[in-house]
């Protein structure tokens, strides 16, 4: 419900707004809610790099993961596979434009972590986990 010059204070949205799979905002939400995808796209931040680059920078991630990965990523239009002709085959993954406007969103996820980290774990401390 979008809120006409009259009724301006309306803040609630009606059930057409939820957050439906085709929301925009849950779509965002989804992009950052994979584990890897947020770490995939801040290790490209620098430039290309070849997947085994991609394996010895994170840390934990299996070949079959960060292949998922960036396919996920390549699907989304956030990272670009560049195939090299040459023998042996070589390809590098590259941030795209519209995977470079997710450094800063990234980034104040960090710093949020970092600042507010160990409130969170105290506080999962404290329920048992």
């Amino acid at each position: 419900m979008k809120p006409n010059a009259s009724d301006a204070s309306e803040a609630a949205p009606d059930a057409s707004e939820a957050f439906l799979a085709d929301c925009r905002a849950r779509l965002a939400f989804d992009l950052l809610s994979h584990t890897w995808n947020p770490v995939l796209i801040w290790v490209l931040r620098h430039g290309p790099l070849r997947p085994g680059e991609l394996r010895a920078r994170i840390g934990g991630i299996s070949p079959k993961v960060l292949t998922e990965t960036l396919r996920r990523l390549e699907f989304n239009g956030l990272v670009t596979r560049i195939a090299y002709d040459e023998s042996p085959p070589r390809v590098e993954y590259e941030l795209t434009a519209l995977g470079r406007t997710l450094l800063a969103p990234i980034d104040a996820f960090g710093a949020w972590a970092f600042e507010h980290g160990d409130e969170v774990m105290a506080a999962q401390e404290r329920m048992g986990g």
